[in-house]
């Protein structure tokens, strides 16, 4: 048993991953300019803030892992996501930033090769048998992957992200009915959203995505500043930043849970 790997099972049609809430650097902490450096950019709080999930009986599957260590929502093959655009590697070698992640010399094809093997194939292994088994039972299954990310990081996108950002990788990854009800949620919701903007969906999503066999997928990327006060600039002394547990998105985030749930259970 990986002690940081957690899958949570439940009986309802949901299975809500957690990519990247984890800090664990795999017992190479040295090699990383600093531990801090090679945390920051962690869902900071991610499956805390969805804790709700479980009482309606969704399926988590979470990992304790950095992502700065493996990345498990990056292409394996090593092919970007989206071609042309900065982003991150599946065993990064800068932060969000740009900034070099490694002393010396970065992770080689043996090491990668380790990594994904001792955290991305069982991480992918149990997220894959929990989609199996609920799909043996009901005949439409959701995989909500849950993300959040810095508000403001220029490398990455100009100006400040809205606050809830859909990927449906342009439509392909699940049913329009789907789509069209978080889209709902979100005009609903007061806040600032995108549907496929710059955060269109991740490997997870692409790849488990099978519509036309009920297995249906969204990303949710939340923008950081709504459920935690950001600092202009996180140091070691403000970040990361407590979370706001009566966050002002809370409702819409129980909302957009349900509105998976009404589609899974085809009500």
């Amino acid at each position: 048993m990986n002690d940081w790997l957690h899958v949570h099972r439940g009986e309802a049609p949901l299975v809500v991953a957690f990519p990247h809430g984890g800090t664990g650097l795999g017992g190479v902490e040295d090699r990383f300019v600093s531990p801090w450096l090679a945390r920051r950019d962690a869902d900071w709080w991610i499956a805390e803030l969805y804790c709700f999930v479980r009482d309606l009986g969704a399926t988590t599957v979470a990992t304790e892992v950095s992502r700065s260590l493996i990345d498990v929502n990056r292409d394996p093959s090593g092919a970007s996501l989206y071609p042309g655009q900065a982003t991150t590697e599946l065993c990064p070698t800068t932060t969000f930033d740009g900034e070099p992640l490694y002393r010396g010399f970065a992770p080689e094809e043996d090491e990668i090769a380790w990594r994904r093997k001792t955290f991305f194939d069982p991480y992918h292994t149990a997220l894959a048998a929990e989609i199996s088994r609920l799909r043996e039972t009901h005949p439409r299954v959701v995989l909500y992957d849950a993300h959040s990310i810095r508000s403001c990081i220029p490398r990455l996108f100009e100006g400040e992200l809205p606050l809830f950002n859909l990927g449906t990788n342009g439509g392909a990854t699940c049913d329009p009915a789907l789509e069209a009800a978080l889209l709902e949620v979100c005009a609903k919701s007061g806040h600032s959203w995108v549907a496929n903007g710059r955060f269109k969906g991740g490997w997870t999503t692409r790849h488990y995505a099978a519509p036309v066999d009920g297995v249906h997928a969204v990303q949710m990327e939340l923008a950081m500043r709504g459920y935690m006060d950001e600092p202009d600039a996180p140091d070691e002394a403000n970040w990361p930043a407590p979370r706001n547990a009566a966050s002002a998105i809370l409702p819409t985030l129980k909302a957009l849970i349900g509105a998976c749930l009404t589609f899974a259970e085809g009500r």
